[in-house]
């Protein structure tokens, strides 16, 4: 089974981006620099990853993923420095 991990984002301009991918490194170069990165980062650049966790399925990182997007900013910081 392969892994998928769930990363956030800090923004250029402070806000948080969250996603899922197999290869956060490539996925954050892709927001940095081409068409492929979601067009919420493109007018934010750069980008830099904040956070990571590996999950065991696609299925879990889309509900790890749909839950931190659920959280409000200040939610998003608690949780991230609870990991």
């Amino acid at each position: 089974m392969s892994k998928w991990f769930v990363y956030i984002l800090e923004c250029a301009d402070g806000t948080y981006y969250t996603g899922i991918a197999k290869d956060c490194e490539k996925r954050v170069q892709e927001h940095n620099t081409s068409p492929k990165g979601a067009k919420y980062t493109r007018g934010r650049r750069p980008v830099k990853l904040i956070f990571e966790k590996e999950i065991e399925s696609r299925s879990d990182a889309l509900k790890e993923e749909y839950f931190i997007k659920s959280l409000s900013r200040d939610q998003k910081k608690a949780y991230l420095h609870s990991k």
